[in-house]
């Protein structure tokens, strides 16, 4: 990942920290955060655009795309042979690939070729959201202590420290999920 591809701004970030959004920890632990959510969903998120593509075809009508939301498809092969949007086959955001006339996919494995563009360009407020409140874990707490005292002062942390997400984190996570039906 790119050290600039964060899923939040780290100028949000660094207002719930009170240090400079150029702070190392403060990019280390939103970079961890943008990783970790990435990982979870099972694709990129941010804006990919021009990605290669090779799938198995299903001896079906449709096809899902390796990663959503599909923002464009600019080449589809079949066998070598290239397709043409609106009159062999249509697209949409969703990821699925559907072949028009009585065509369908060939049941045969790395038949399809393609280039497309998927994700946010925009990354949605939900997701930056759980980005940054999973930052602002990772940057406070230290790994493995429950609590810590210093002086005549004790600091317990929560449940979230010892889990390592929130509500919020396991909604963002399990809506924006590829593949929700394969969880092994």
């Amino acid at each position: 990942m790119a050290t600039t591809d964060y899923l939040a701004d780290p100028a949000d970030l660094a207002i719930w920290l009170g240090v400079p959004d150029t702070d190392p920890k403060l990019l280390q632990a939103l970079g961890a955060a943008s990783s970790r959510f990435r990982g979870q969903v099972r694709h990129h998120v941010s804006l990919v655009t021009d990605d290669e593509f090779t799938l198995d075809g299903t001896g079906t009508r449709s096809i899902l795309l390796p990663a959503q939301p599909v923002t464009a498809v600019a080449s589809l092969r079949l066998e070598g042979a290239e397709l043409v949007d609106g009159t062999d086959f249509e697209w949409s955001q969703d990821g699925y690939v559907r072949r028009l006339g009585c065509g369908l996919w060939p049941n045969k494995l790395r038949c399809i070729q393609g280039v497309y563009s998927h994700g946010y360009a925009v990354i949605p407020e939900d997701i930056a959201e759980a980005v940054i409140d999973q930052a602002r874990s990772q940057y406070i707490v230290r790994p493995g202590v429950a609590t810590m005292q210093v002086g005549g002062q004790q600091v317990g942390f929560g449940a979230q420290a010892s889990i390592g997400v929130t509500a919020q984190w396991s909604a963002a996570v399990e809506k924006y999920r590829l593949n929700r039906g394969d969880r092994t």
